[in-house]
């Protein structure tokens, strides 16, 4: 299968389904769920990491690569998943966890051990800066990590300060040791040989560091996480990737996909160019950020987006990467809020049409199309009492920093922010029946459940022929044949530079002998619109209404005509 071919769906193991009761969702659980992928259709399925891991980070800080966490199952409960996804025609993506370790594993426990163990250049060390009055190691720099006060933290022992771009128990690797790499690729090739067939590559522009480690001027004026801005694209990430791709990656029948922050589209081009041998597609995050407050508190926020933002963003995207690189298509992951409720409505009036036209505005996009678990739903954020019931590290640090120590936002508003941009809204447990605990486990869930399951579930939705399931199930269906999806240019349907329609997305997928024009309300209220491109030979391809009004669009109608080029 070619790598722009395939329909992939993201599972978050400790949410999706739990065998044995403990509350965990494990491999066994998933093994248990691979019909309801096969029924849904789906190419390939997506793990969030499943490796050994003390769980700082939710599995995001590993300490054995070739072992699976103790809650997960084992390796030969992995061999069974792989098997029976086979069987079903469904291939695994693994997820690549390279930038850094947890520091439980033995590499960093050797390397901390003194400064000429063999391990001690598999990670980042600096003496420091200098000593305060009271004889407290300064930092090298002032870089911040995204979930601590600073990117440095000392080591008693041996006297210096090690690199982490995230928690203090996730040291980064040294990519600049040869040693390090060769690790990283047999690591690759352990998972592939295995039958693994892609791997999403966690903040992989993040691996080559500036060894002159500048001070970050955005940390005097407030800026948040300048660690992974001071360091992302650094200046060797392209030559590391092309390595692995020669040394690894060529010698695979494999798709793969970097999560990179903070990169532009020139960036993007120099990871996915189809001349570049590095990887295949990139996830960007500028679309994540169109509701975000630069001026106030970033991501914590309630705002609603604006249209016409998230169009720029997307045509942007869409039109930078054409013919020259390949997109990755999400409304929403682990890291994320769902999307129905961030991009569409999720009242109980507008929840499944507004999901069904959000999915048809991505699906008909130019790009390899991802589906986060519950997403075919139409699964919602959700609202916790108190910040105790929320499990999430970034949930936390911000809780501590921004009500606890500078008592900048009320306890009250935190809440609110937290459902609305909170990580944790993707992470409640996958919403299987109206059964108690939603059918995820017998036991306590290790995270509360979104009180809607028993509206909202699988069992409920795979009945329903008109669910978002099925609906999903009828996209994937026309993705597999509908060339046109994957291969037509794209042309939003208004100013790309000034949008200026704030209600409805449009726009043109043409190849050859046909076009794809793609319709979407965005709006609760029942709107007219014109296009010059319908005509005698306009088909209705799908349609979230079961009929058609051409120049109307009802509230959140989304819709597809097929009109021919001749």
């Amino acid at each position: 299968m070619k790598f722009q071919e395939p329909v992939i769906y993201q599972i978050y193991p400790r949410s999706f389904q739990d065998s044995n009761g403990d509350g965990i969702g494990d491999l066994p659980g998933i093994t248990s769920r691979i019909p309801y992928l096969a029924q849904l259709g789906v190419d390939m399925v997506w793990l969030s990491p499943v490796y050994k891991s003390p769980n700082d980070d939710n599995g995001y800080d590993i300490s054995d690569y070739r072992q699976i966490m103790d809650e997960f199952g084992t390796l030969a409960d992995f061999d069974e998943l792989m098997a029976v996804a086979q069987e079903n025609d469904i291939k695994i993506m693994m997820d690549l966890v390279v930038n850094h370790t947890s520091d439980e594993h033995e590499w960093f426990q050797q390397a901390r051990s003194s400064r000429d163990n063999k391990f001690r250049d598999y990670y980042i060390w600096k003496d420091a800066a200098g000593y305060d009055d009271d004889g407290t190691p300064l930092p090298p720099n002032n870089w911040i990590s995204a979930f601590a006060p600073s990117a440095w933290e000392w080591d008693e022992g041996t006297e210096q300060f090690y690199l982490h771009l995230f928690s203090k128990k996730q040291p980064d690797l040294n990519w600049d040791n040869p040693t390090v790499r060769q690790e990283v690729y047999d690591i690759m090739r352990f998972w592939l040989d295995k039958g693994v067939s892609g791997f999403r590559m966690d903040v992989i522009n993040l691996i080559s560091k500036d060894p002159a480690y500048p001070n970050d001027p955005e940390v005097e004026a407030g800026g948040h996480e300048s660690a992974l801005w001071m360091a992302a694209n650094g200046p060797r990430v392209h030559e590391y990737l092309q390595e692995m791709n020669r040394e690894v990656l060529s010698k695979y029948d494999v798709v793969t996909v970097g999560e990179t922050p903070d990169v532009s589209t020139e960036d993007a081009l120099k990871y996915t160019g189809f001349d570049r041998d590095e990887l295949q597609m990139v996830f960007q995050f500028e679309h994540m950020d169109v509701d975000s407050n630069p001026e106030g508190f970033g991501k914590w926020n309630d705002e609603k987006f604006k249209l016409v933002d998230l169009k720029r963003v997307l045509s942007k995207w869409q039109n930078d990467l054409a013919g020259k690189g390949w997109n990755s298509l999400y409304w929403n992951n682990h890291d994320q809020p769902r999307a129905v409720s961030r991009f569409g409505n999720d009242s109980p009036a507008w929840r499944v049409l507004s999901a069904k036209m959000l999915a048809i505005n991505l699906h008909f996009m130019q790009g390899t199309p991802y589906i986060y678990q519950g997403e075919e739903l139409g699964m919602t954020n959700v609202f916790f009492e108190q910040v105790e019931d929320y499990d999430d590290l970034e949930i936390h640090n911000a809780w501590r920093e921004y009500v606890e120590e500078s008592k900048l936002i009320p306890p009250e508003k935190m809440l609110s922010f937290i459902s609305a941009s909170g990580r944790d809204n993707a992470r409640t447990p996958m919403q299987w029946s109206a059964e108690e605990n939603a059918g995820f486990t017998t036991g306590k869930p290790w995270l509360g459940l979104n009180p809607r399951y028993k509206e909202i579930n699988a069992e409920q939705a795979v009945a329903d022929e008109d669910s978002i399931f099925h609906f999903y199930r009828r996209l994937i269906e026309l993705r597999h044949s509908t060339p046109l999806m994957i291969t037509g240019t794209y042309e939003l349907l208004d100013n790309a530079e000034n949008p200026l329609d704030e209600e409805v997305y449009a726009y043109l997928r043409t190849g050859d002998d046909e076009s794809l024009l793609v319709i979407c309300n965005f709006t609760d209220r029942q709107l007219t619109r014109t296009f010059e491109q319908l005509d005698d030979s306009a088909e209705l391809l799908i349609s979230n209404y079961p009929d058609d009004a051409v120049e109307t669009l009802r509230p959140y109608e989304g819709k597809v005509y097929r009109i021919s080029n001749r």
